[in-house]
């Protein structure tokens, strides 16, 4: 028998394992690393980006629409691979350390973009170069991440996961808020600039993986398991079940198109045409901070710090859609996760509705308080609640206990189709020579009636589904099968 240089089953506790910790922290830091850099990515492309000369030469607006969701595309295309990698070569711990050093590498890449020989070599250059070492490290990450503090547990303390689930979706939006809040003021800083909103997420990964490689001991490492699930997720039964739920994926990825506009790219810009001032914190008292506190006890918030919404109203709801929400619904009808994820996206219609309002008011050529871009948050953030989280359990309940990592990776791929295909409306828009097709306010207005239109056919095609649920404890394990035989008065084949 093979003598493994580390645990690769779970140990039987009662308690928290004690490889939780680290992936955690590793998940903060890291999610602190990529929300931070998504956050500026966008207005570093339309404001800051200099030629090969040191001038200033942005991209229209447009097109660092289109490059962001670009690079997020590829972020969340690559799961594919890093699924195989994981489960079929070399195991999940070994997929995150590898892959979080090339991560590291991007990041590094971006930080250099502004010292004198990031802009000789071309600073579209190293940001094309740095934004592709983050997809192939960011990508191959994501599929492993949540399945490798999964493996943690065992029978003895399954009880666990749920809280442990929790404190993990805490860690990425605690991550997510703090950057979202420190990077944009470090841009927009003359003290700071580009060098130091690149490289503070740059610094936040390399503690992740410091701190990933530091609990290598704690860990539990199953494992891979060959390439042998790619057998059943090719087989005629595997391929139908991805089919049906291919069926559903296809209205979460409009979906997903729109929540990514919410977060580093067109709200953040509309939120520049906008009063950017707060003045409903009468406690803020500070004489240091990433905001600038002006008279009145008020602040100016920057566009890019509007986003940071999201992370914090997320926190909020969901114990209120859990807990207050949920039940109200269902004692009028029952809910099922179709139902939710049907409900949150008309909600996220509405939050569009709000939106195309803002547009219309700048247009005419009043400056609408940020107040009301928040409402819009407040709307669309209720609308993540239901259809993110709800097709996490959809995703998972319904692929085969063999194809969860597959099924997980065709997740993952909603989110990229969303943001390709946005990226492809903003190709589409910037024209030739750089001349919009259509303004603003026509925009928006289409992405509104898209997700209106998705919503209502939706509805009509979950009516038809019939899928089913996989779970874990349906299957017996490989002892049960043996020894059944004996147990109705056979013999072991």
């Amino acid at each position: 028998m093979a003598k493994h240089k580390y645990a690769t089953s779970p140990p039987n506790l009662t308690g928290m394992p004690p490889g939780v910790p680290y992936i955690i922290g590793n998940e903060a830091a890291e999610r602190f690393s990529y929300y931070g850099m998504k956050s500026v990515l966008t207005v570093f492309m339309a404001h800051f980006i200099l030629n090969q000369s040191g001038v200033l030469a942005p991209m229209s607006p447009n097109e660092a629409y289109m490059y962001t969701h670009y690079f997020v595309f590829g972020v969340y295309f690559l799961p594919i691979f890093g699924a195989i990698i994981a489960d079929g070569w070399i195991g999940k711990y070994w997929t995150i350390l590898s892959l979080s050093i090339v991560y590291c590498l991007g990041n590094l890449t971006l930080a250099c973009m502004a010292t004198s020989w990031g802009i000789a070599v071309g600073q579209r250059t190293m940001l094309a170069m740095g934004l592709f070492l983050i997809c192939l490290g960011a990508g191959g990450i994501k599929p492993c991440v949540s399945a490798n503090v999964g493996d943690q547990f065992g029978e003895s303390n399954k009880h666990l996961l749920s809280k442990m689930f929790g404190w993990f979706y805490f860690s990425i939006n605690a991550g997510s808020f703090i950057s979202s809040l420190l990077c944009p003021w470090l841009l927009g800083n003359p003290k700071y600039g580009p060098g130091w909103a690149f490289g503070i997420p740059g610094i936040a990964m390399l503690v992740a993986t410091l701190f990933f490689w530091g609990g290598r001991k704690k860990m539990v490492h199953v494992p891979p398991a060959g390439l042998g699930y790619l057998r059943e997720t090719f087989s005629k039964e595997g391929l139908i079940t991805l089919a049906r739920i291919a069926m559903v994926y296809v209205f979460i990825l409009v979906f997903w198109a729109l929540w990514g506009m919410s977060n580093g790219a067109e709200w953040t810009l509309q939120a520049e045409k906008m009063d950017l001032h707060v003045s409903w914190l009468p406690w803020v008292n500070i004489s240091f901070s990433p905001f600038h506190v002006s008279a009145g006890w008020g602040l100016d918030l920057l566009a890019a710090q509007v986003q940071t919404a999201n992370p914090i109203l997320i926190l909020i709801f969901i114990p209120l859609v859990n807990y207050v929400i949920y039940p109200l619904i269902n004692s009028v009808f029952p809910l099922t996760p179709l139902r939710k994820i049907g409900i949150g996206l008309f909600i996220t219609a509405l939050s569009f509705v709000v939106i195309v309002w803002v547009q219309g008011q700048i247009d005419a050529g009043l400056r609408p308080h940020v107040n009301s871009q928040f409402l819009a948050y407040v709307v669309l953030t209720l609308g993540e609640a239901m259809v993110s989280i709800t097709g996490l359990e959809f995703s998972y309940t319904q692929a085969p206990n063999t194809m969860k990592s597959s099924v997980m990776a065709l997740w993952l791929l909603t989110v990229a189709s969303g943001e390709l295909f946005v990226g492809l409306v903003n190709k589409w828009i910037l024209g030739a020579g750089g001349a919009h097709k259509i303004s603003d306010y026509q925009y928006f207005t289409f992405f509104t009636w898209l997700m209106f239109a998705t919503a209502v056919v939706f509805t009509v095609v979950a009516c038809f589904y019939r899928g089913r649920t996989y779970l874990q404890t349906q299957q017996p394990t490989l002892d049960e099968i043996a020894t059944e035989p004996i147990l109705h008065g056979g013999t072991p084949s």
